[in-house]
């Protein structure tokens, strides 16, 4: 019988291989984040498990899902069922239905979908840990950031030391489980461990017994800026797409501002957490900066990352539900995933060659890449550029900061009608679109989309994008010359050129830029 392979919630039918598969899809998925278009039928573009739980063939405990690949459509409806509000879509390129699968064994090695930069939820179906293997379950990279101010004191010190050694054994360090290290904050900053240092919960807890208080201010602050920009390196011991996490235990009230630290956490792709014991006393609060500094500091100002003990004494019936926060990685919104952390531009042929209704077509194939990314002002960013002899910036990658704005404005982009200097236009948009973004947090992809032969030189511009860090993709049209195309494109260019006799053809590619977009960006990403 066929194996089923593990799956995470946010796995989409475009990620699956075969025309028939069972999956298995990962209990107390957020429904709140799914993405599912249609009914019954569902767009490729949709998740797995949410379209599964829509159809009730699951519920949010998880389960066996068999997914049939089925052909594009038009028109998939929006239906609210089973806790899910499904999207309307126009049209789509390829579909999937959903059925009870059969639950035999679980491949883990199958578990990570190629799309996401999140692991697998694979459940094992022995229950026994292996000591050195650790909790597969719970995929995490996680910073203790512990109070080492006068606030604490010595004695609530080694309360809160027992508190994280709790919590370190209980989430099952393992090499395939979690790794912990622990930064002390005082007056300055002292990484006490890093993630590659113990591999064991027994190394931890020796670790942490060992810690002497440093007392200082608490400047928490400058700790949280300090372990997001400093801990998570690939020397020190992070992990390629496992969730990087803080978890910083304050007791009182920090001395210094949080805000920036915050920021700076979520651009690095951190998820922060906020332990606060013991709240600060009301004439304490009038010596805190900001009383708002947990909602500025967590990851996401939704509950979820913020945590209260009201002492020291007596914690242990915390140390689970936190381990379980630890450990939803579905949950860590501000891990960075091909979908939340690229800048895409758009550089689009407005020859005369083309013609009106072509144009739409190539703006419906623009529409429907963009759509699968989460555009935000700390997320994904689209930028387009129309060119014939001449170029024109439609939208820069700061305009809009929504999806429903970016899609409003390609909608709106008006058809040129002209020559085609493609070289100059890459070399323009390299200047203009990307300058201004090059320093910043996210990968950078432009794709090329052209009709036809160019009148000038495309090898020499490509490459000088190529330099500045920015990977293309071409997409050619009738009578664009492969030649050309394979100038413009990416290394690998097999995999960074497409090529389609007819404008319709366009939409059957949409998959594959998003495939790889996101494959591009997990090979270059920590």
């Amino acid at each position: 019988s066929l194996a089923s392979s593990a799956i995470t919630c946010f796995t989409r039918g475009l990620d699956l291989r075969k025309g028939t598969e069972d999956v298995l899809c990962p209990a107390n998925c957020p429904l709140w984040q799914f993405y599912v278009f249609g009914d019954g039928v569902y767009a490729s573009l949709s998740s797995i498990c949410g379209a599964a739980i829509h159809r009730g063939v699951i519920t949010n405990a998880g389960g066996a899902v068999r997914v049939q690949s089925l052909p594009g459509q038009e028109n998939y409806p929006a239906v609210n069922a089973n806790g899910i509000q499904s999207q309307a879509l126009s049209r789509w390129a390829s579909s999937f239905s959903v059925t009870p699968g059969t639950k035999d064994t679980v491949l883990e090695a199958v578990g990570r979908s190629v799309s996401t930069a999140r692991p697998s939820t694979g459940k094992r179906p022995k229950k026994t840990l292996d000591k050195k293997v650790g909790n597969k379950d719970c995929k995490a990279d996680i910073a203790f950031l512990v109070d080492g101010s006068y606030n604490i004191g010595q004695r609530r010190f080694n309360l809160q030391k027992n508190f994280v050694g709790k919590v370190a054994v209980m989430l099952g360090i393992g090499t395939e489980g979690p790794h912990v290290g622990v930064v002390q904050a005082s007056e300055h900053p002292k990484i006490e461990f890093y993630l590659k240092n113990f591999t064991t919960a027994k190394e931890v807890l020796f670790a942490i017994k060992e810690l002497g208080f440093r007392g200082g201010n608490s400047n928490t602050g400058k700790a949280l800026k300090h372990t997001a920009q400093k801990f998570f390196s690939l020397e020190n011991g992070a992990r390629k797409g496992i969730p990087k996490i803080i978890v910083v235990f304050l007791d009182g009230w920090p001395s210094d501002d949080l805000e920036e630290a915050g920021i700076v956490a979520r651009e690095f792709g951190v998820n922060v957490f906020i332990v606060s014991v013991a709240k600060a006393t009301t004439e304490e609060l009038g010596m805190v900066q900001d009383i708002g500094f947990v909602d500025k500091a967590v990851c996401r100002n939704n509950g979820f990352f913020s945590y209260q003990m009201p002492t020291w004494f007596g914690t242990t019936k915390y140390v689970k539900p936190l381990v379980q926060k630890l450990c939803s990685h579905e949950q860590m919104l501000c891990s960075k995933t091909c979908y939340n952390s690229v800048n895409i531009a758009f550089l689009i042929d407005g020859s005369s060659s083309v013609g009106e209704s072509n144009f739409r077509l190539v703006l419906e194939f623009v529409s429907n890449v963009a759509k699968a990314f989460e555009i935000s002002d700390i997320g994904s960013k689209v930028a387009a550029v129309q060119f014939t002899y001449d170029q024109r910036t439609e939208f820069s990658f700061t305009d809009y900061t929504t999806k429903e704005k970016v899609l409003s404005a390609i909608r709106n982009i008006r058809y040129m009608s002209g020559g085609t200097a493609t070289g100059d236009a890459i070399s323009f948009t390299t200047r203009n679109v990307f300058g201004p973004v090059k320093d910043g947090p996210n990968k950078n992809f432009l794709i090329v989309l052209t009709d036809g032969q160019s009148y000038d030189d495309v090898r020499g511009p490509s490459a000088a994008a190529q330099k500045a860090g920015i990977t293309v993709f071409s997409v050619g049209v009738a009578w664009a010359p492969l030649d050309d195309l394979k100038d413009m494109a990416s290394q690998p260019r097999e995999s960074h050129t497409f090529f389609t006799r007819e404008f319709t053809g366009l939409e059957q590619m949409v998959p594959d830029i998003i495939r790889g977009i996101c494959k591009d960006f997990l090979e270059s990403k920590q």
